[in-house]
């Protein structure tokens, strides 16, 4: 059946897309619901959201390495089952094979494709030298950089001319410079038409890396992943990050992400945080980040408020690591996220004021006020007659709501919480968490 023109200029399209994955107690836990985007020829898109929000699951969808739960995702109109010959990827880490060389690595993908000898040997050469690793083809990859490991891992990808490349957070294990030197690179050989791909779909929890690199973002919700805002980048290119528009584009999607979805946010970067459920996900933070975001923002030139953007460059954080101080602070009541903006209350002024013994205290005030699973883990152990419960007996009851990997990070949050705080303590030699001083 012939397809019209429209039709021709999409690459992917991915439609009603939900992916559970059974739990260990019975049931299921959703990661992704009712997913809808579609991707065109000539366009990088951006998939923007938090770590653990189900971006790189739904990678791996579109890439044909997973089948979805339900839903589908169709590659030039036809349906998704296994690894589609015109769909390459590209990891967060390297994953080269360190005992091949650097053009036997970026060879092995037109092996599988039985291309003659002799024009993979030339293809992959091509290939090395677009990305600037030309003279390197003999290295082993113990023998080259990091950033230099992610461009054969690029070559490796492009080498097979894909009409689709997929880049599952690409520069994130890579130094700044490092990073902004490779997406420099890409951006010009996208610029200039010299990479074989028609679109490009880049999975980042970096704001401004995705304002730079793309035509239009996506916004990804978490618990379950979801695409809940678009917004194009109409920007020319090359981008300034210190251009004007582009700073208002940054702030813009910051101001998104920090909306809550009672005030019609994306639920995206820091959540509403009515309800007082103790399975509540807690984002791994600790004591020290959480008393440092509070003395810098109540400090010179802030003041007690800051903007989210200029204070994740000023203290080199990502956004999704501000993000989930910032998050943390508010559900304690030591600040409150508006337009892009985090405010201490009196509370956090205080706090950043005050000696350890009465930041323990206020600490411990709001962590049982207002973190259900500290105050829930208090009241078992003071009703226990030895004040003692194994901490398998709270894993269990987390992972009936949400995944073994958020357990565990959400229990050692509420743990490392409470110890700072001296409202319990734990032994993790044995598992075992107690009440130092039981009442």
């Amino acid at each position: 059946m012939s397809m019209t023109t429209e039709q021709s200029k999409t690459v992917i399209e991915v439609r009603k897309v939900r992916q559970s994955f059974p739990r260990p107690s019975g049931g299921e836990l959703t990661v992704l619901e009712d997913v809808n985007m579609t991707l065109r020829e000539g366009e990088i898109v951006g998939l923007l959201g938090r770590s653990g929000s189900g971006k790189s699951t739904l990678l791996r969808i579109m890439a044909g390495l997973v089948e979805p739960t339900g839903g589908s995702a169709l590659f030039q109109g036809q349906p998704i089952h296994g690894p589609a010959a015109g769909i390459a990827m590209v990891f967060q880490t390297f994953a080269l094979f360190p005992w091949l060389t650097v053009l036997q690595n970026v060879s092995l993908g037109l092996d599988a494709l039985k291309i003659p000898e002799a024009e993979a040997r030339k293809r992959a050469l091509e290939a090395i030298d677009l990305i600037g690793m030309d003279g390197f083809e003999s290295a082993y990859p113990k023998e080259i950089s990091g950033g230099m490991r992610q461009r054969v891992g690029f070559a490796r990808a492009l080498v097979v001319h894909p009409d689709l490349l997929l880049m599952d957070e690409p520069f994130s294990a890579l130094d700044v410079l490092t990073a902004e030197t490779l997406r420099t690179d890409l951006l010009d050989l996208w610029s200039e038409g010299r990479m074989p791909i028609k679109s490009i779909l880049l999975v980042t929890h970096n704001i401004e890396e995705a304002v730079l690199m793309c035509d239009r973002i996506l916004v990804f919700s978490s618990n379950p992943g979801r695409v809940v805002a678009e917004i194009p980048v109409d920007i020319p290119r090359p981008r300034n990050r210190l251009d004007t528009k582009f700073r208002r584009l940054v702030d813009h999607i910051y101001e998104r992400m920090t909306m809550p979805a009672s005030a019609g946010g994306p639920q995206a970067g820091v959540p509403d945080l009515s309800g007082d459920s103790i399975t509540k996900v807690l984002p791994r933070v600790s004591t020290n980040s959480i008393a440092g975001l509070i003395e810098a923002i109540a400090g010179a030139p802030y003041n007690g408020r800051a903007d989210l953007p200029v204070l994740a460059d000023d203290m080199h954080m990502s956004a999704d690591v501000l993000f989930s101080v910032a998050e943390t602070l508010q559900l304690l009541r030591f600040a409150d996220i508006e337009g892009g903006d985090i405010r201490l209350t009196e509370a956090g002024r205080r706090f950043a004021n005050e000696d350890v013994n009465v930041r323990k205290q206020m600490f411990a005030e709001r962590l049982l006020s207002h973190v259900p699973l500290a105050a829930h883990i208090k009241r078992v152990l003071d009703e226990r007659p030895e004040h003692r419960a194994p901490y398998s007996r709270f894993a269990e009851e987390l992972e009936d709501a949400m995944s073994e990997e958020q357990a565990e990070e959400t229990l050692r949050s509420a743990i490392n919480w409470g110890r700072f705080a001296e409202v319990f303590a734990y032994d993790e030699n044995r598992a075992m968490l107690s009440l130092d001083n039981p009442s």
